[in-house]
C-alpha cells in the first residue's frame, strides 16, 4: 500500500493523487484523511486528480465516500483537475457523484472551499463540536 501525502494549508487539507492508486491505498487514504480532519480541525478538503488518466467504479465511489465522510466531520470537499477521459468514464460507469463539488483547478477549488466555508458560517450552521 502506497501512502498518499496530505498537506494542511490554512484551514484546508490538500491531497494530490499523482499516480493511479490501488484499492487498498484508496481505503488507506480515506482513513488517513479523516484522522487529519480530526487532528487539525480542517474545514476544507481539496482532492487534486489532474495526474489521473483513468478511474474505475471503486475509485468513483471512494471520491463520493470521501465527500460524505468529510462532511460528517464538518469539512467541505472539492475535487479538482478531472481530466476529460476521467469525466467520460465516470458518466459511462453511471456513477452519480451527488453532493460532490468540483472545480477545474486548484486555485478555483480553494476559492470554492472559501465560498462554502463563508456560506456555512453565514447560515448559522453549528455542530455539536462548535458548542
Amino acid at each position: 500500500m502506497q501512502k498518499i501525502p496530505i498537506i494542511k494549508i490554512g484551514e484546508n487539507l490538500i491531497v494530490s493523487l499523482q499516480f493511479d492508486i490501488d484499492d487498498s491505498s484508496a481505503v488507506g487514504l480515506q482513513g488517513d484523511l479523516l484522522l487529519m480532519i480530526q487532528k487539525t480541525g480542517a474545514t476544507g478538503v481539496l482532492v487534486e486528480l489532474s495526474a489521473l488518466d483513468m478511474v474505475d467504479s471503486f475509485m468513483g465511489r471512494m471520491l463520493s465516500d470521501i465527500t460524505r465522510m468529510s462532511a460528517t466531520m464538518n469539512a467541505n470537499t472539492v475535487i479538482v483537475g478531472i481530466q476529460p477521459s476521467v469525466a467520460i468514464t465516470l458518466v459511462e460507469l453511471g456513477l452519480r457523484l451527488e453532493g460532490v463539488h468540483t472545480a477545474l483547478n486548484v486555485e478555483a477549488g480553494i476559492a470554492l472551499l472559501e465560498k462554502l466555508r463563508t456560506a456555512k458560517a453565514g447560515s448559522g450552521h453549528e455542530t455539536d463540536s462548535d458548542k
